[in-house]
């Protein structure tokens, strides 16, 4: 995935809307034991919709999507008065929630936060990072209603 260079800033923290964090944990346990993927939008840097991706890479250990999905999807949150592109996320059906150096090669979008969703254990752990070159900050997460 290619996407814009730019640093918007640290986040210390990230708002995911309680419908879309329940569909993102259950779009991951549908797709398990392959990867699953996709994005998420809002406004003011919340996560308020979910657009979930097809994993073309059909892998247990890595995901890729479609570059002419993800394009058509950027095109539709950029026509959506006030969203913008919060969040990206996918999951690790068998490992720990914790970037692996693929996700960290392929994390081109600085501005937004990725959700790793590892479950690997009896109930869905998820983590938190902006990835920044080779680093991964983690960004603290808080669900809110409507």
């Amino acid at each position: 995935m290619e996407g814009k260079k730019e640093h918007l800033g640290l986040k210390k923290e990230i708002l995911i809307k309680k419908d879309v964090w329940e569909r993102m944990l259950q779009h991951c346990m549908k797709e398990k034991p392959l990867e699953a993927c996709g994005i998420l939008s809002g406004e003011a840097g919340k996560c308020e919709k979910i657009w979930e991706m097809q994993n073309i890479a059909r892998s247990s250990y890595s995901f890729e999507m479609s570059q002419v999905e993800l394009e058509n999807t950027l095109q539709k949150i950029e026509k959506a008065k006030g969203q913008t592109l919060t969040g990206i996320y996918h999951s690790h059906p068998t490992a720990e929630p914790i970037p692996s150096q693929q996700d960290i090669e392929n994390a081109h979008y600085h501005e937004a936060v990725y959700f790793i969703i590892s479950l690997s254990k009896k109930y869905p752990r998820v983590k938190c990072y902006q990835i920044i070159g080779k680093k991964c900050l983690p960004v603290r997460l808080k669900i809110f209603n409507d």
